[in-house]
């Protein structure tokens, strides 16, 4: 591997006021990952006094985490699977660089046991719960079973691989009609919808089962497939879950995903609405549970569905921080990173997330996000790769933004399309939401279409502000063309509201007649900013 090093003055290197109290957990760690959520990273291990490595494929050279880290290695060309999915590379960039720990965020090689594995055979601290634990609930089949086993409700289904060929069709059947219909077949190695087929009739089950087989051996590797109810209508709830080295675990809160696309999420809020306290210590408990019988250590997420009868089913567990991280941050006041890191190195919870354990069954903050990503909702949210024009984001009390993004910087199809992650906190939700749609009202963006119309019809609707959520929420409301009159009757409100606002352009000292242009320069930025839909 031919590499280069970009050594970066880190920017700002004045001592943090913010040190731990112990030192820091590790002189020097290397985040294996890219875009926000490895500026993310590096802003916690800056507060932490940790040096920071960045590694880098050639679309990268001159991005935002590379700029901020103490250290930049290239790794390779574009393609990830030429680079971010090289462990070889990753392991060899942390041996040159006298890297002591590997961070590996979320995506490309998190919840790989293997590369887990090979990180901790380098003599390498490994930030995330260790391989075994990967191993043992990274294979959904084997999170079942695990769950089942610790007393927790598992969504009815198989416990095993269902067979694929056509000579034991018949046996698969049976267990399908045992679950009943309609069903679901899953890929037990991965997510994100891939291998995922649903079956109406007994008919269509072989046909599902082979596709859905073909499909997750692609994309995983391993074409293990099992069958599993659909519950229907339902919501997706998650528990933050953190663990110390000797076994003491505990959840700090749960996210409601349940607006999200083809198993994508899109829309992330906590605390859940309308759980009461009793209803979320029930919750937290079977979260805990699963994980205890798995030997977490570190953060992990549990995920459930509730169903319309108001009972929670286990799905699965995910070993690695999640995108929506921030939302549990913003409610419970910890910062998940920094106690990975602290966790990582054999430390104890801290004293902020102990507090937060305690008082996550009612929690005094409500936290909403969206994910603005390079896609067009109005074609299925389609990646749409370009250069980012103006790239104005929101700010003022209670919004967060985590990005990587800047003006003119290219946004290629080499990789996850996210370009920021909007966050807004408040007292209650109520005033979360109102909070999100004057944050989504000040993001400009143009060169390339984003989610942003989405967001705003979101935002604004009924059903959403009256926490009326399922997983069919988008299917069952969003309409691109019928909704994009609205979207761009927001735009022309909004430009109005800060053309009547702006100062002057330009006001001549001279005495004249004219009206000075109030807000001209207002009007076109926005114009081409808020709520840009593709001309058709």
């Amino acid at each position: 591997m031919t590499s280069a090093h970009v050594v970066t003055p880190a920017p700002g290197t004045v001592p943090s006021l913010h040190k731990d109290v112990e030192g820091p957990p590790f002189r020097r760690l290397l985040v294996a990952n890219r875009g926000e959520i490895a500026v993310r990273i590096l802003r916690a291990c800056r507060e932490l006094g940790i040096e920071t490595v960045a590694v880098y494929s050639d679309a990268d050279a001159e991005a935002a985490h590379v700029r901020m880290a103490d250290v930049a290695v290239r790794i390779g060309p574009a393609p990830a699977a030429e680079s971010y999915l090289r462990s070889d590379r990753i392991l060899a960039a942390a041996d040159e660089t006298r890297a002591e720990a590997i961070h590996p965020g979320y995506g490309f090689l998190s919840e790989r046991a293997s590369f887990a594995a090979a990180v901790e055979d380098a003599g390498l601290v490994w930030v995330g719960p260790p391989a075994g634990v990967i191993q043992a609930v990274g294979d959904k089949l084997a999170a079942r079973r695990l769950a089942a086993a610790a007393g927790v409700a598992v969504v009815p289904g198989t416990l095993q691989p269902a067979p694929v060929d056509a000579e034991a069709a018949v046996g698969s059947l049976a267990e399908a009609s045992r679950v009943g219909y309609p069903l679901l077949v899953k890929a037990a190695a991965g997510g994100g919808g891939r291998g995922m087929r649903r079956v109406e009739r007994a008919g269509d089950l072989v046909a599902a089962l082979v596709a859905g087989s073909a499909e997750a051996a692609a994309a995983f590797g391993d074409g293990a497939v099992y069958v599993e109810r659909e519950v229907r209508p339902a919501r997706h709830v998650e528990v933050q879950l953190i663990g110390e080295r000797d076994g003491r675990i505990v959840a700090l809160g749960e996210r409601d995903c349940s607006i999200q696309r083809r198993h994508q999420k899109l829309v992330e809020e906590g605390p859940a609405p309308g759980l009461d306290p009793e209803r979320r210590r029930e919750l937290h408990a079977m979260a805990v549970q699963v994980a205890q019988a798995a030997g977490l250590h570190n953060a992990a997420t549990a995920e459930f569905l509730l169903d319309a009868d108001g009972r929670f089913w286990f799905l699965e567990v995910n070993t690695r921080l999640q995108v929506e991280h921030g939302v549990t941050e913003l409610v419970a006041d910890v910062d998940l990173v920094r106690e990975q890191i602290r966790l990582a190195a054999g430390r104890p919870f801290s004293r902020e997330a102990v507090d937060a354990a305690v008082k996550a069954p009612e929690p005094e903050r409500h936290a909403i996000e969206v994910r603005l990503s390079a896609e067009d909702p109005s074609r299925a949210f389609a990646p749409t790769p370009g250069r980012i024009g103006r790239w104005v984001m929101p700010s003022g009390p209670g919004v967060r933004v985590d990005t990587a993004a800047r003006a003119g910087e290219i946004v290629t199809a080499d990789y996850d399309p996210l370009l920021a992650k909007l966050l807004v906190v408040a007292a209650d939700r109520g005033r979360a939401i109102d909070r999100l749609r004057r944050a989504l009202d000040e993001v400009e963006v143009t060169g390339l279409q984003t989610t942003l119309p989405f967001h705003h019809f979101v935002a604004r609707h009924p059903g959403f502000r009256d926490g009326e959520l399922s997983t069919d929420w988008v299917a069952e409301n969003w309409d691109p063309d019928a909704d994009r009159a609205r979207a761009l009757a927001v735009a022309a409100h909004v430009a109005a509201s800060v053309a009547a606002t702006a100062p002057p352009t330009e006001v001549s000292l001279r005495k004249d007649t004219r009206e000075p242009d109030r807000g001209g320069w207002a009007r076109s930025g926005r114009r081409g900013g808020v709520d840009r839909w593709p001309d058709r």
